[in-house]
């Protein structure tokens, strides 16, 4: 964490202090595993929000093969929601919480900005969560939402090429592992994707091959022992892991996968996968964009505080859906 502007009032031996004194807080919260009925509680806090944003939106369930799955649409203005028939395009947001935690409504901030900010129809989706539903459940569940929204069954005049898939962290993996589903089922087919700081591979141990898990492991509030807790909680078993759906990462084949924006956090022990990811797609021919989000702890996009680091992220969406950026 570093002192932005040599305007501010600590001098140098106070800014130090100050650092030491966050680091000490983040050691604190950093615990190495995982209690699911804590970190649920934990992530159910976010429904108390003090500042909560008034958005239009609307609760739905659409009824699918595997059951009824409910969404979430947050529209950008009252004018789009009383002529929602007309929507043409749209974001389908998957949350992230280690496909374990949080909801649709934890992440109803995020969300709200979002929709404003991209002047965007946000569809967030409520999949089942692991362990009570392990892989591919929720998967499977954001899948059939997708189809159903790239289908027209939700907005009518929806138009597929206007739509992009999106997550963070965990949703990140979703977003990913949806893109690789469509193209193999050949159903339907995403123009774009946004990964923010996404979990796309399978492996936290000391056996990780990314050096962010080892330099950012242990003390910024996501540890690689939560990692590996989250992805024993999401696999049935060991030949899970080695699914590409389950692991983008280690997909043999990444061609022909939507136009792709990634961030990344610099004190992430997730960081070095997103960015191999994005290499990997680059390699195969994708259109690619990454971003490494400088200070950033994972988990910052969730809380939907512009000041920490939402609002440079939301300036990177706005290129990559106008096209704007290189």
């Amino acid at each position: 964490i570093q002192q932005e502007n040599s305007d501010c009032s600590y001098s140098n031996g106070e800014w130090q202090f100050m650092n030491q004194v966050i680091q000490t807080v983040l050691a604190a919260f950093s615990n190495q595993n995982i209690e699911i009925n804590t970190a649920r509680k934990l992530a159910n806090l976010k429904k108390l929000d003090p500042l909560h944003l008034w958005v239009e939106k609307e609760d739905i369930v659409i009824k699918t093969e595997c059951g009824k799955i409910p969404l979430r649409l947050y529209f950008p203005s009252e004018e789009t929601k009383r002529q929602k028939e007309e929507i043409s395009s749209a974001i389908f947001f998957i949350h992230g919480g280690g496909w374990s935690t949080e909801s649709v409504e934890t992440y109803d901030r995020i969300c709200s900005m979002l929709s404003k900010s991209v002047d965007k129809t946000i569809i967030s989706v409520e999949y089942r969560l692991a362990p009570e539903y392990p892989f591919p459940a929720g998967l499977e569940d954001c899948y059939l939402a997708a189809r159903a929204l790239y289908q027209g069954k939700i907005f009518p005049k929806i138009e597929p090429g206007q739509i992009s898939v999106m997550g963070d962290s965990s949703g990140g993996n979703l977003a990913a592992a949806l893109c690789l589903l469509a193209r193999d089922r050949g159903e339907f087919m995403p123009k774009r994707q946004i990964l923010i700081y996404p979990a796309t591979y399978n492996d936290y141990t000391e056996n990780s091959p990314f050096v962010s898990v080892k330099e950012n492991g242990s003390d910024y509030l996501l540890t690689a022992g939560k990692m590996q807790d989250y992805i024993d909680l999401y696999a049935r078993n060991e030949e899970d892991k080695m699914n590409p759906y389950f692991a983008p990462y280690i997909a043999e084949d990444v061609s022909n996968q939507p136009d792709t924006l990634i961030l990344t956090c610099e004190f992430d022990p997730l960081r070095d996968e997103g960015e191999a990811y994005g290499e990997r797609l680059k390699e195969a021919g994708n259109h690619v964009e990454i971003h490494r989000i400088k200070d950033a702890l994972h988990g910052y996009f969730a809380l939907g505080i512009k000041q920490l680091h939402v609002q440079e992220s939301f300036t990177y969406i706005n290129e990559f859906l106008k096209g704007e950026t290189q």
